[in-house]
């Protein structure tokens, strides 16, 4: 069964997210996915405010920076989550957008190097080991968390280039995909993930593959999708949707048939009616996606 969500756009005042977030967990909505985009809303922050606000909803976190988080601090922060809200924290991190990270002082020369030695250290550290470690960026000496989840967690990451994919398939959980991979770069993506897992032995083992999905609704949904697009450098591409819950759904199945396990859907960043936006997708498009 295909898992379906949703996005808060962090465009949106913080303080909006507390209504969303009732309206998903209300509405039956499977997940919520929050962004910690620079400069706008805080990822933990955010999410930690989701989770207790709501009973059931799943909240994903997509993506968490790297470079701007030491490791330590993410899996502790991680693990609070999962012993707070078990079952229903999703982390994600990434690459981080590299301009943003130059403006802070954060941008790493080997970007891919750091989310590597990022994924093994946290996945460690969350796994409840003790570890040590001098990596080109990321050095730890007998850190190990006094509150580990109580089980075992999954730490995805997102990427867009295939070196980057592949290290998902070596080194994380699952891997999540930008709103700009069509169904052939979800196929793509699950061929580069295999190949990672195979490289580093863990073929056999789970993988989740979430993909974000542009989609607007109601009135003026196709002069808004094709705005965002625009904006986005992608005017003509074929990305997105908009329609009714059928149109919508079908888009969905595509990118399910292409290999996603969890399709969350986007909004566009004037959405009118965010809260609607969740209950459209939980109540109209999930009974048309199996």
């Amino acid at each position: 069964m295909t898992t379906l969500g949703a996005v808060f756009r962090p465009q949106l005042a913080p303080e909006r997210l507390r209504s969303v977030a009732r309206a998903a967990d209300d509405s039956g909505l499977e997940e919520l996915w929050l962004w910690e985009d620079c400069f706008l809303e805080g990822g933990i922050s955010t999410g930690a405010a989701a989770l207790a606000w709501t009973e059931r909803v799943r909240v994903g976190i997509g993506l968490l920076p790297v470079p701007l988080r030491n490791v330590a601090v993410t899996a502790m922060e991680a693990a609070s989550l999962h012993r707070m809200f078990p079952g229903r924290p999703i982390l994600g991190v990434g690459h981080g957008v590299q301009d943003w990270m130059g403006q802070v002082g954060a941008r790493a020369e080997s970007p891919v190097t750091l989310l590597r030695e990022y994924l093994i250290a946290l996945r460690a550290l969350l796994g409840g080991e003790r570890v040590t470690t001098e990596g080109r960026y990321v050095r730890l000496r007998d850190v190990a968390l006094d509150w580990p989840p109580d089980g075992p967690v999954e730490v995805l990451a997102g990427a867009t280039g295939p070196r980057t994919v592949r290290l998902t398939g070596e080194a994380a959980d699952g891997t999540v995909l930008t709103a700009e991979t069509p169904p052939e770069g979800v196929r793509r993506a699950r061929r580069l993930i295999e190949e990672g897992r195979t490289a580093a032995g863990r073929a056999g083992t789970s993988h989740k593959v979430v993909v974000y999905l542009l989609a607007a609704t109601g009135s003026g949904a196709s002069e808004r999708l094709r705005a965002e697009l625009t904006a986005e450098g992608a005017a003509g591409a074929d990305l997105g949707v908009a329609g009714d819950a059928a149109a919508v759904a079908a888009a969905v199945r595509r990118l399910a048939e292409a290999g996603a396990d969890s399709v969350i859907l986007q909004p566009t960043a004037d959405e009118p009616d965010p809260e609607g936006f969740v209950r459209f997708v939980a109540g109209e498009v999930r009974p048309l996606v199996p």
